[in-house]
Order: structure tokens, then sequence, then C-alpha cells
């Protein structure tokens, strides 16, 4: 990675909503969910408002240019935080640039230094490039649980 990129990444505040709407609209509009920028800004008010998530924000001085989105949570067998990496986006044009290897170092970071005991992830099968980068930062594929989910 360039050492002194030409941008960069800060844990977003509620004050910078305006900034992170269109790239979380976009994130999602990427998932085949239907654009939604006022839900997208009421959804992303909440969470930084009630800081029940931690973001972080790439950008230059003209655009932002990614995010990932961190969740709290526990794991009751260590007795510790855990952290969920949930959202993780750069825009096309920015990408393979080591943005996003930049955002998920910082969420390393930031989980290490809340004491976690990990940081976790997922992401889909088809997705190689994402699964490569992941691989190379040293997360590790589960072998030996399920995910199963509820739709409510």
């Amino acid at each position: 990675m360039n050492p002194s990129p030409d941008y960069l990444i800060e844990r977003a505040v509620p004050g910078q909503i305006d900034i992170l709407v269109p790239l979380f609209d976009a994130y999602r509009v990427f998932y085949e969910q239907p654009s939604d920028p006022a839900a997208a800004q009421n959804y992303l008010q909440k969470r930084l408002t009630n800081q029940d998530s931690v973001m972080f924000l790439a950008r230059n001085e003209d655009q932002a240019l990614g995010f990932t989105h961190l969740y709290p949570s526990f794991t009751s067998i260590r007795m510790r935080r855990l952290w969920i990496l949930y959202d993780l986006y750069v825009i096309p044009e920015a990408r393979r640039q080591g943005i996003g290897r930049a955002l998920l170092e910082r969420a390393r970071h930031f989980a290490q230094d809340s004491g976690a005991h990990r940081l976790e992830l997922s992401t889909a099968k088809d997705n190689l490039p994402a699964q490569a980068l992941y691989e190379s930062l040293g997360y590790v594929r589960d072998q030996d649980f399920y995910f199963y989910e509820l739709v409510l």
C-alpha cells in the first residue's frame, strides 16, 4: 500500500451523515436493494447518534471513497466483546487502490483497542476478490460452524 495515501480514514460522526448517505445507499443498491437515501439517512443517523455502531469513512479532499460499518456483540464463551464487520464498501472508481484493505486494518486496530476477542465478517460464496482480501489480512474461514438465519 502507498505509504502516504491520498485519502484519510476517520471514525464517522453524526455530522458526516450527508457524506455517508450516498455511499451507504450505493452499497445497498449493490446488494440489489432499492435506492432509498431518506431511509439510509434515518438509519445512519440513529446508529451514529445512539452509538450502537461504529463506522469508518475513507475520503480525500473531494469525496467520500468508502466505509466500513461495525456492530458490537459479545462472546459468552470468552466473556468478551466482539465486533461484527457487517459492511465494507468502496466506490467503483476508487477500488484496487488499497482503500478496502486500509478500512479493514482500521477496523482491526479499533477492535483490538476496544479489548475485543475477535472481529467477524461474512461474505458471499462467490465474492472471490473479497475472500482473497480477507484471507490476505489473516481472516480464517470457519470450518466448524454453519451459519443459520431466521428472517422475521
